[in-house]
Formats: structure tokens, C-alpha cells, sequence
């Protein structure tokens, strides 16, 4: 299954709403990759087990299952979530990309792609995953805003 969406991350148009950075939106993403208990729930650890400059690899410990997951990024551009397939998980992956068609305009686009299939008797199923996934990203920037407002990070 591949599927993707854009969440609107600063509205112009809403002057009650505190605009976000691209570096402060990097940072909530890096947030995420560090330590992703906040945003993914019954998540009990995330352990860093190799780290280069450009790449972590992280043991997501859900309980009963243990998934491995490899986090690339470009800098203040996009970053990747591959997880390997296992017996308990299929595997797939995540990509956010910042995009900013015009100054402070911030959004996040998640493309992901996994092995479930889309069509047949699965279509119904897919569709969960789908709604599923994208109340999963509106929360990824809810998180990153309270990370931000809470003085986590300098905007």
C-alpha cells in the first residue's frame, strides 16, 4: 500500500495560531527520531543502537513485539523511517518532507509506503491503516508544537 498527504503546519491565515520555524519543525522531526515515545502510543523504549551523521538505526520496543527501524535525513528537508520486516511486523516506510511554497507557509508531506495490500478484501482494512496513519501525523505536529511551546527549542 502506498499512500501520502499534507498536513498544513503554519496557517497564514489564522493569527491566533504561533507560527512555527522550519529549524523548529526540524527539530520536533529530530525529536521524533531521538526518542519517539511521544509520538507513537504504547511505544515503552526507543534505543539508539547505531548512529552516523546522516542515519540512526533505533529498537522500537512496543511490549511484545521489538521492531528495527533505520532513520535517514536531509537536513531540514526530509527524514525517513525504514522498518525491517519481521514475523510480528511487515515492514515499510515513512517519509517526511518539509515543504514551503512561499515564506513561513510550513507544511508536512508523510508518504508511506508498505507491504499491505490495497485492493480486493483488504480495500476495507487499508482504509483503516490510512485514517489511522493520518491521525498519527495531525498528532506528530500537535506534539511538535507542544515541544516548541514548551521552550524546547529556540524558534
Amino acid at each position: 500500500m502506498k499512500f501520502e498527504h499534507l498536513i498544513e503546519v503554519n496557517d497564514l491565515n489564522n493569527p491566533l495560531q504561533d507560527p512555527l520555524t522550519r529549524e523548529a519543525l526540524w527539530f520536533g522531526l529530530l525529536c521524533r527520531a531521538e526518542d519517539a515515545r511521544a509520538f507513537l502510543p504504547g511505544l515503552e523504549a526507543c534505543r539508539i543502537v547505531e548512529r552516523r551523521d546522516d542515519m540512526l538505526v533505533r529498537d522500537l520496543d512496543f511490549g511484545a513485539v521489538v521492531i528495527r527501524d533505520r532513520v535517514t535525513f536531509e537536513t531540514l528537508q526530509w527524514i525517513c523511517f525504514e522498518s525491517e520486516a519481521t514475523a510480528d511486523h511487515a515492514g515499510g516506510s515513512l517519509t517526511i518532507s518539509i515543504e514551503e511554497p512561499q515564506p513561513g507557509a510550513l507544511f508536512l508531506r508523510f508518504r508511506y509506503q508498505t507491504t499491505l495490500p490495497e485492493g480486493g478484501e483488504d480495500a476495507r482494512y487499508a482504509e483503516f491503516v490510512r485514517a489511522a496513519y493520518h491521525r498519527s501525523d495531525v498528532d506528530t505536529v500537535r506534539v511538535i508544537r507542544m515541544i516548541a511551546e514548551s521552550g524546547g527549542l529556540e524558534q
